[in-house]
């Protein structure tokens, strides 16, 4: 699948009075996960409404590919292929998996492709499938993240914003999606941008990344460079040299550009 490169320039947000993010210019190139790290408040997941139109940016410009999407209607930027997992999952709790799923083809009018989707889903996510006509809320905390990614999957997108997709799951169940994360960046060519606070995680699977602290974008380059500052590990991203030595790696075989 192929995309376009998101373009953040000098974007600001707020709530009422309170500014969430200040000045803040990224990009994300099509086929890659770029990773924003940053303390609890320091605005990320205020990035992401921005982007996806749940929240309207007082300055700045929001581009993907020659599309300006500024503080357009959220469901238009679904059908540029943009689709946004927010924290806490935010599933339809009485509605069956499928049904859940289903709803995440909602603005798509080739329908023909739907059916075809769900079982490519299914494929990545078997335990979706053994558990389609159970209501969403029967399903436990991990399988309601992978539910949420699984619908945001069934847009057909060409981008993903991931937020905080390991938030209230054990070690082994963040493992398991984060496979899954970066096996639909792989073998799909889905462009994620991942807001996580597990920065070893994140900085692992991820080509780039942003450092976020009160707003501001006080640090980015490649993930590995990153890994390397003594400072950015210890005060922005909370991170010691003993803590990432036992963090499983996936290898990376794109380059940043």
């Amino acid at each position: 699948m192929t995309g376009s490169t998101l373009k953040l320039s000098n974007v600001e947000s707020a709530y009422g009075p309170v500014k969430a993010i200040r000045g803040v210019s990224l990009q994300v190139p099509p086929g890659m996960i770029v990773a924003v790290l940053g303390s609890n408040g320091a605005g990320k997941s205020t990035i992401l409404k921005t982007i996806s139109g749940m929240v309207v940016p007082s300055r700045g410009k929001i581009e993907y590919g020659a599309h300006d999407i500024t503080g357009i209607d959220p469901a238009a930027i679904v059908r540029y292929g943009i689709s946004h997992v927010p924290e806490g999952r935010d599933v339809f709790p009485l509605l069956s998996v499928r049904d859940n799923l289903l709803m995440g083809a909602y603005t798509r009018k080739n329908r023909t492709e739907v059916p075809r989707d769900l079982e490519a889903v299914f494929d990545y996510l078997p335990i979706l499938k053994e558990r389609c006509a159970q209501p969403a809320q029967l399903l436990s905390g991990g399988q309601q993240q992978m539910l949420a990614i699984a619908r945001a999957m069934m847009a057909s997108p060409s981008l993903i914003l991931l937020d905080e997709p390991s938030l209230g799951l054990s070690p082994k169940l963040t493992i398991e999606i984060f496979e899954i994360i970066v096996r639909v960046n792989r073998e799909r060519g889905t462009t994620i941008l991942l807001v996580e606070q597990n920065a070893n995680l994140a900085l692992n699977v991820a080509d780039h990344g942003y450092v976020l602290e009160n707003g501001r974008i006080v640090a980015d380059d490649s993930c590995e460079r990153l890994r390397a500052k003594e400072d950015i590990k210890e005060f922005y991203l909370g991170m010691r040299e003993t803590g990432i030595r036992g963090e499983r790696r996936w290898k990376k075989k794109k380059t940043w550009r």
